[in-house]
């Protein structure tokens, strides 16, 4: 009896040595859906463990744009880990994944034969999960149209002295815990899903198994290029126990229903949109709140996020007036409305009927955010679709720095002044053509009109650094403008406008003012490098975990710098901080206009009210009356058609107009007290 047993368990030793299962192949359909390939497993242990669990996936896959493919392996008890997203060239030959390979798969190249580390830690499967059942080869050509391909064959192997998983017990952040119940989280639709907050206070630990909030939602994947990354952004409602939208406050948040999980894998710094966000709110606009966490997504780690508000028409948000359908007409259909340069369909957005000046022959167009596409009414898309085309006509003009006629009669100039200065600080140039954001209220009267606004901001992963993607934005000295994108024929044309807008001496002189008075303050070197320091400090813990499990720390992954990636957390900061410090220096040189006149008056409708020429009509001679803090020096006249017909200097005696002929003209007042003119229609006779 003694003999049989111990045969037997040689048997059993010499089957848990090693064992390897194949799965089905078949084409990859282009279509985004996805793909599901299996291999049926049995006669393993119950759990898979150090002892023995998974150890390798081997696969071979022909492919005509790898860069499409996002491939995951799920096991029958639906964890799931990314094996590899977003990699270059064409197919897959006999590539493998091993967790102590020397090389991730990051670091390979096409068709990556030989063995890699995969993009997410296989030994996050061997958590004492049961590996007996179905598993499953998840892949999904993300990109519709640009390539196609087979899976060939693919294999799975399970033997002695496999890979532990992360073991995530406690973080000085609060904890995001995601239960799906098995189901597979997708760009659209939403799928039912609880989400359970440990938030023990600040300062306090949280620990997993700590008591949690929990509330019922929707989720679903969020973002573009974001989505093909191995941390996956998402977005996500919070619901009733109907399934109703439920408000409720996030880590101390304004109550609100909408929500998203900001991955980081495109920033090892973590705080490329922080940084961005609290600047604009420094200066007096509303941005996204969001605050730190780690998250667990069915009893998986998956590293640092930012639980951040979405944009959205909002009391606490995006603060402008409600918009209903049966308001069609008077000052009800004038908003409130926000719209954005984005990406579109032809369904979504409209196109307008100028081009940018970098891009005379690109058509741009513009994408109805609120109300949403399939709300909006015929009557408040020709509203906002004029008042845009009005704009636009008025920036382009012979007159477009006319503070009544001109431009100024649309815009909130103080808002495309500072949108201008963050995205140029940080050089984001998604914040010129993509992610680029605009509202305008309802007007106030018949006669005020309320002015279109820039913001808020959004998106700064691709930011804050030197990107292969134009040679403007590869420079290593922190120069180049991030609104000259139009340059680099990106799939997005850019609007333009800061480009007509800095032809303007009084827009300019405005812009350098503004900045030297944020240098002074919240954007001087010291504050910039102080909140870095504490984001980083508050970080310290975390994104040890965060890197151990993504592995692509020294890896140029992602959108990849063209510096080589640093290969520690504190490197990382060091490289942020230093190409802010050269951007800094180069805007300090480069910012266009004169702060001689910053603390002087700006011109406002009290001014303009009281600024007057008279007699008027007049027949030889006119007088000037205006504010004590005004004193027109300079005049000039304009007929009808545009054309400068007088120019003259104001004295004592007034103006002297008898070398003009009668008919109606545009007189402009200049002052060096104000930083903008005066115009006044005037009659002579």
């Amino acid at each position: 009896m003694k003999t049989i047993t111990l045969l037997l368990c040689l048997i059993w030793n010499t089957i848990l040595f090693s064992q390897t299962f194949t799965g089905t192949t078949g084409a990859i359909t282009d279509n985004l859906q996805l793909n599901y390939f299996t291999s049926e497993v049995s006669e393993l242990p119950e759990e898979m463990n150090v002892s023995y669990g998974i150890v390798k996936v081997c696969l071979d896959i022909t492919h005509t744009y790898n860069p499409d493919l996002n491939v995951l392996l799920i096991s029958p008890q639906g964890t799931q880990i990314n094996l590899f997203s977003n990699l270059g060239g064409n197919n897959f030959t006999g590539t493998c994944f091993k967790q102590d390979a020397a090389m991730s798969i990051n670091e390979g190249t096409a068709p990556y034969q030989g063995t890699f580390k995969p993009q997410q830690p296989l030994g996050n499967l061997n958590n004492g999960q049961n590996g007996n059942g179905i598993w499953t080869l998840q892949i999904q050509d993300l990109w519709q149209g640009s390539g196609t391909g087979t899976v060939n064959s693919w294999s799975i192997e399970f033997g002695d002295e496999a890979p532990a998983s992360l073991v995530f017990t406690s973080s000085n952040l609060p904890i995001v815990i995601i239960n799906t119940f098995g189901e597979t989280i997708v760009d659209d639709p939403q799928i039912d899903a609880t989400i359970s907050i440990i938030d023990n206070g600040e300062g306090m630990v949280n620990h997993v198994n700590d008591p949690a909030t929990v509330y019922n939602t929707g989720i679903e994947l969020r973002g573009h290029y974001s989505q093909i990354l191995p941390q996956k952004p998402y977005k996500f409602e919070t619901r009733d126990e109907e399934g109703e939208e439920l408000n409720v406050s996030l880590l101390g948040m304004p109550e609100e229903h909408d929500w998203c999980l900001i991955a980081n894998y495109n920033d090892k710094v973590f705080m490329r949109n922080t940084l961005a966000y609290s600047l604009f709110r420094d200066m007096g606009h509303y941005a996204a709140r969001s605050k730190y966490c780690e998250v667990i997504l069915n009893g998986d780690y998956q590293g640092v996020y930012m639980l951040m508000e979405s944009l959205k028409r909002d009391n606490a948000r995006i603060d402008i007036a409600k918009l209903e359908e049966d308001e069609n007409v008077g000052l009800d259909v004038t908003g409130g409305y926000i719209i954005k340069c984005d990406y579109w369909t032809w369904e979504d957005s409209w196109e307008l009927e100028y081009s940018p000046l970098d891009a005379p022959n690109s058509t741009v167009r513009l994408v109805y955010e609120y109300p949403k596409p399939e709300d909006i009414t015929y009557t408040q898309k020709e509203y906002i679709e004029d008042f845009i085309n009005d704009f636009e006509t008025a920036l382009y003009s012979n007159d477009y720095t006319n503070p009544t006629t001109g431009y100024l009669k649309y815009i909130d100039i103080d808002s495309f002044i500072d949108y201008f200065i963050v995205n140029e600080l940080s050089r984001n140039i998604d914040g010129f053509r993509k992610s680029f954001w605009m509202y305008k209220d309802k007007n106030e009267s018949e006669t005020e009109l309320s002015k279109l606004t820039l913001g808020p901001i959004w998106d700064f992963d691709w930011s804050f650094k030197n990107i292969w993607s134009c040679s403007i934005f590869e420079a290593q000295d922190g120069s180049g403008w991030a609104h000259h994108m139009n340059e680099c024929n990106f799939d997005i044309v850019s609007p333009g406008w800061h480009l007509r807008l800095l032809q303007d001496p009084v827009f300019q002189n405005r812009l350098r003012c503004r900045w030297e008075d944020f240098r002074s303050g919240i954007m001087s070197n010291d504050a910039i490098n102080d909140y870095i320091d504490e984001t980083a400090t508050l970080l310290e813990e975390a994104q040890q975990r965060h890197f151990d499990y993504w592995g692509n720390l020294g890896i140029n992954t992602g959108t990849p710098e063209v510096e080589q990636d640093p290969s520690t957390f504190e490197g990382q900061v060091t490289q942020f901080k230093n190409w802010i410090a050269l951007r800094l220096q180069w805007l300090d040189t480069n910012i266009p206009g004169n702060a001689g006149n910053c603390n002087l008056v700006t011109v406002n409708e009290n001014i303009l009210d009281a600024t007057n020429l008279y007699p008027n009509p007049a027949s030889d001679r006119m007088y000037i009356t205006s504010p004590e803090q005004v004193q027109p020096d300079t005049a000039e006249f304009f007929d009808l058609t545009g054309k400068l017909v007088l120019s003259t200097k104001i004295n004592e005696e007034g103006l002297s107009v008898t070398s003009l002929s009668n008919g109606v003209y545009i007189c402009r007042l200049y002052s060096d007290s104000v930083m903008v003119h005066i115009s006044k229609v005037v009659v002579l006779h």
